[in-house]
């Protein structure tokens, strides 16, 4: 693979990355909750990680191959979706940056990121629609590692995105409470949107 392949992959990536979704309102969420930043987006980029992967061994195109197993997965992802965001909807985010975290926190802020993104049937379809375009059956690597090059490109990417969101979202609204409250609701209520919308596109026609 060339850098010119990288570069234009990277550029294509970022054109999703930079679109608000349901990766950004966790993002957000965490970093109004103070010291889970860290752990949230690196269970978004396992998720992320685990669907290269998934592309890469061919098992993506088997799934994306049979509808029930794809509905299945949209299903499962949407309502995932759906119970966070009615939870921030209920209990919205307010900034608590000062407090202590209780034990267990990041892991379960890790292991809910994990779940938002590794549940999220967009994040397999984008993979499994993006990484092989940019791959060359010709060139020195394997298509699988070329793949997981590309994935790693572009979770590198989300990490950097994700963090600048949550750290942001932490120092701008982490002395508005009442700012604060309303993206947070905003946030649930997008998550809940977008579970909606997964859910609609399955029901039958």
């Amino acid at each position: 693979m060339t850098l010119s392949v990288f570069v234009a992959f990277w550029a294509v990536s970022m054109l999703f990355i930079i679109t608000p979704g349901a990766d950004w309102a966790y993002a957000i969420s965490a970093g109004l909750k103070g010291r889970v930043v860290l752990p949230a987006v690196a269970g978004l980029l396992s998720g992320h990680l685990i669907a290269t992967l998934i592309v890469a061994a061919g098992v993506g195109t088997l799934v994306a191959g049979h509808p029930f197993a794809l509905s299945v997965l949209t299903v499962a992802g949407a309502g995932y979706l759906l119970w966070l965001g009615i939870g921030m909807l209920r209990h919205p985010t307010v900034p608590q940056a000062d407090q202590v975290q209780v034990a267990g926190a990041w892991q379960r802020w890790a292991v809910k990121g994990l779940c938002v993104s590794g549940l999220n049937p967009k994040v397999f379809l984008l993979f499994l629609a993006l990484l092989p375009q940019f791959t060359d059956a010709t060139a020195p690597w394997p298509v699988p590692l070329q793949i997981v090059a590309l994935g790693l490109v572009h979770a590198l990417s989300c990490g950097v995105i994700y963090l600048l969101v949550g750290f942001g979202s932490q120092a701008v609204l982490g002395a508005r409470p009442a700012a604060a409250l309303w993206v947070s609701r905003v946030s649930g209520a997008a998550m809940v949107i977008i579970a909606l919308v997964l859910l609609g596109g399955q029901l039958p026609r």
